[in-house]
């Protein structure tokens, strides 16, 4: 197996109880959600971030978990790590060419592992639809407490749609004032034409200090908890 070091996130408190209720969130959401993926409606909003901050959260706590990197048209996961060469990806499973030993990546952070994107396929549809990737996830159920995958925008390719049939659940990020209503609803009804059981939505990028809601709950009150405790949490 591969190894490389986290390149760690520097989160104040309120986002890290953020992810901690969202990581709370799905282990309430039944205990046969084990492989969950990780979409939006359009790029940029967010969902790599939480999918590789969710994982880290599972994993911090106490959980064997294993992030999927299936974003295989433009990856942004190689700026999570800080050393360590990457030779092999999921792209070098799904094609034959490596076993899923080889391409599994061991980071230094326990209980976390990675498979990363790999070289850029010319037919990823075609390639996370097949009975490898099918067969990775059988064998990751296996090892792993926790399996998260994280998928290209289901607004813009049908990738998240053929993978959610691997998964037991899936959640839509949504940048906040970055896309309409309509479009996050027909996104939302493109998972459900596939039979996708959709376990929530995470609206990312809210303005706190500008927005009078958010603003008066959470940075009132976690401010305030933050500025006291914050480096201790």
């Amino acid at each position: 197996m591969q190894e490389f070091s986290v390149k760690k996130s520097v989160l104040d408190f309120r986002t890290r109880e953020a992810y901690k209720m969202l990581r709370t969130n799905i282990e309430f959401s039944g205990g046969n959600n084990k492989v969950i993926f990780i979409t939006s409606t359009t790029p940029s909003e967010g969902k790599s971030t939480v999918s590789f901050e969710l994982a880290m959260s599972f994993a911090q706590n106490g959980m064997k978990t294993l992030l999927i990197d299936a974003d295989t048209r433009k990856s942004v996961m190689k700026n999570r790590w800080r050393k360590g060469k990457i030779k092999y990806g999921l792209t070098h499973y799904l094609s034959g060419k490596n076993e899923l030993t080889d391409v599994i990546s061991v980071s230094d952070e326990p209980n976390f592992c990675m498979i990363f994107a790999g070289p850029v396929p010319p037919n990823p549809s075609e390639l996370v639809g097949n009975d490898r990737f099918a067969e990775l996830i059988e064998s990751a159920r296996e090892t792993f407490d926790m399996i998260i995958v994280d998928t290209p925008p289901i607004g813009s390719v049908i990738d998240a749609a053929v993978i959610s049939k691997f998964c037991d659940g899936g959640i839509l990020v949504v940048g906040a004032g970055e896309i309409s209503y309509k479009f996050a609803r027909k996104a939302k009804e493109q998972l459900d034409l596939v039979g996708c059981k959709i376990l929530g939505c995470v609206l990312n990028k809210v303005d706190m200090a500008g927005n009078s809601y958010y603003g008066r709950y959470y940075g009132k009150y976690y401010g305030k908890y933050y500025g006291k405790y914050g480096e201790e949490s």
